[in-house]
C-alpha cells in the first residue's frame, strides 16, 4: 500500500486531476463520452513512446529523435506493405526490429563514442526526418492494409485495444525497473555513473540498452500511428519527442537521472494530452498549444531543479522538517 500511495505517484496523479477539473470547467464538451474516448486513443501513442524516453532519462540521457523516428518508421512500414508486398504479420515484427536497431545505433554512438545524448539524438532527429523524405519522393503513402486499422481502433470485451497495450507495456516496464537487475542498473547509472562503474556495472552497455528500449517503444508508437491513419508520412511525429519528454518530466522523472517512477509517466502523458485536448476544445491555435507545452516543460523542470528548496520550504511551513544535526547531538549529550 505504501508503494501504491508513494509520493512519486500522488503528485502527478493530483496534477492530472487538477488539470482535468480546470478543462472540464472551461468547456462542457470535455466530459462528453466521445471526447473521452478520443482522448484515451490520443494519449496511447504519446504514453507508449514516453516509456522509452523516460527510461533514457532515468539513465541521465535524453532522446530527441523519437518524433522523427516515428515518421521514418511509418514510411518504412508503408513501403513494406504497399510496394514490397510483405504481409502485415511479418512487417510488424520487422518494424520493431528496425526500431530497436535505430535505437542501438544511437546508443552505441552515445555510449561508446562518448558524444552527449543531446547531440546524437538531435542529429538523429534531423537525419531520420531527412531519410523519411527519401521514400516515395517525400509524399505520404495511403491505404496500406485493411487489417492495419483494427490494431488501433479494435476493441476487446468492449474496451479499446490501446488500453491493453498501455497496461501490458507499463506493467512490464514497471516490473523491469523495480524488480530486475537491468532496472537497478539503469537507476544506478543515472544516479552516479562513477559509483556504478566501481560496483562492476557496465555503464556504457546500460546506456546503449536504454536507447534500444526507446527505439523499440518508438516503433510500437509508429505502428499505432500508421494504424490510426492507415498511412505513412514523413510529416508524422512532429513534436512527439517533446510530448514524451514532457510526460516523463511532469511525471516526476529527474533530468539529472537516477530518480522517477515509470507509472507516473503515464499520468504525465495524460496531463499533457488533457491540456492539448482542452485547448482544442476551446479553439486555441496550434501556436498557443506549443507555447503552453513549452511552459509546462519549463515549470516541471523548474520543480525538479528546486526540489530540495521546495521540500525545505514545505517542511518549515508545516513544521515537519528534520531536526538540525547539532540540536540532536546536544540532546544525545
Amino acid at each position: 500500500m505504501r508503494r501504491i500511495f508513494d509520493t512519486q505517484l500522488i503528485g502527478p496523479f493530483a496534477a492530472m486531476l487538477i488539470v482535468a477539473l480546470i478543462v472540464a470547467m472551461t468547456t462542457d464538451r470535455f466530459l462528453n463520452p466521445a471526447n473521452l474516448s478520443n482522448l484515451f486513443l490520443q494519449v496511447s501513442i504519446v504514453a507508449l513512446i514516453a516509456i522509452g524516453s523516460t527510461i533514457v532519462i532515468f539513465a541521465a540521457g535524453i532522446d530527441l529523435s523519437s518524433g522523427s523516428m516515428v515518421a521514418l518508421l511509418t514510411m518504412i512500414l508503408a513501403q513494406m506493405l504497399k510496394f514490397a508486398g510483405i504481409p502485415l504479420s511479418l512487417a510488424l515484427p520487422l518494424l520493431l526490429i528496425v526500431g530497436g536497431l535505430l535505437g542501438l545505433l544511437i546508443g552505441l554512438i552515445t555510449a561508446y563514442g562518448r558524444i552527449p545524448s543531446f547531440i546524437t539524438t538531435l542529429a538523429a532527429l534531423i537525419a531520420f526526418r531527412g531519410l523519411a523524405l527519401t521514400f516515395n519522393n517525400g509524399s505520404p503513402i495511403f491505404s496500406l492494409d485493411p487489417a492495419l486499422e483494427p490494431i488501433f481502433y479494435g476493441k476487446l470485451l468492449g474496451i479499446p485495444l490501446p488500453f491493453f497495450y498501455l497496461v501490458f507495456f507499463y506493467s512490464f516496464a514497471a516490473f523491469m525497473m523495480n524488480f530486475t537487475k537491468l532496472g537497478r542498473e539503469i537507476y544506478a547509472v543515472g544516479g552516479n555513473p562513477a559509483a556504478a562503474t566501481l560496483t562492476g556495472i557496465n555503464v556504457k552497455k546500460v546506456q546503449a540498452t536504454t536507447f534500444v528500449i526507446a527505439g523499440f517503444m518508438t516503433a510500437v508508437g509508429a505502428i499505432l500511428m500508421s494504424a490510426r491513419l492507415n498511412s505513412g508520412s514523413p510529416n508524422y511525429g512532429q513534436t512527439l519527442e517533446l510530448q514524451a519528454i514532457a510526460a516523463a518530466v511532469v511525471g516526476g522523472a529527474s533530468l539529472a537521472g537516477g530518480r522517477g517512477n515509470i507509472l507516473a509517466t503515464l499520468m504525465g502523458a495524460m496531463t499533457i494530452v488533457i491540456v492539448q485536448n482542452g485547448l482544442n476544445l476551446n479553439a486555441a491555435p496550434s501556436s498557443v498549444q506549443n507555447i503552453v507545452l513549452g511552459l509546462i516543460i519549463l515549470f516541471a523542470v523548474g520543480i525538479d531543479m528546486w526540489r530540495t528548496e521546495i521540500s525545505a520550504l514545505v517542511a518549515r511551513v508545516f513544521g515537519r522538517g528534520p531536526e538540525p544535526r547539532q540540536n540532536s547531538l546536544k540532546k544525545g549529550a
